[in-house]
């Protein structure tokens, strides 16, 4: 079952990370749905299922991708506008209400936040499931001896 609904956990973690501008979402919380997608693989299939999803070098990657993109906007907006993190793209290109693209850097934040949690909850997941398979291994060989 966990293969059935995982896929549609990950498609609504995207929607709440592009459209967190116009309803409620983000990158925090679609982050967190996205990250829930690999954890349900992780406790329902095992580690090896949720590593194959998305490996341990890729999540470390995204990890430190998600806060150099979010970084990176806050700093153009400084380069192109002189304000730290103001929306530059807004203000170069207005564009109509109520739709995708017309909240400027506000989705592409969205974005690299979302990248940024999704792969900092599951790494924190998955090393605490090492970790309780560690404890787990001693409580046995203190309760064998």
């Amino acid at each position: 079952m966990s293969r059935w609904v995982s896929p549609f956990i990950f498609l609504y973690g995207i929607y709440l990370v592009l459209y967190g501008h116009l309803s409620p979402g983000g990158g925090f919380p679609g982050g967190v749905v996205l990250a829930s997608s690999f954890i349900l693989a992780l406790l329902a299939e095992g580690r090896k299922a949720a590593l194959n999803k998305l490996p341990y070098y890729i999540a470390k990657r995204l990890d430190a991708s998600g806060a150099f993109f979010f970084l990176l906007i806050a700093i153009l907006g400084l380069a192109v506008s002189g304000v730290f993190f103001i929306n530059f793209i807004q203000q170069i290109r207005p564009g109509m209400e109520m739709r995708l693209v017309n909240a400027g850097t506000v989705v592409l934040s969205n974005f690299a936040i979302g990248i940024k949690i999704c792969a900092s909850v599951f790494l924190i997941i998955l090393f605490l499931s090492a970790l309780r398979i560690e404890k787990d291994k001693e409580i046995k060989t203190i309760e064998e001896e």
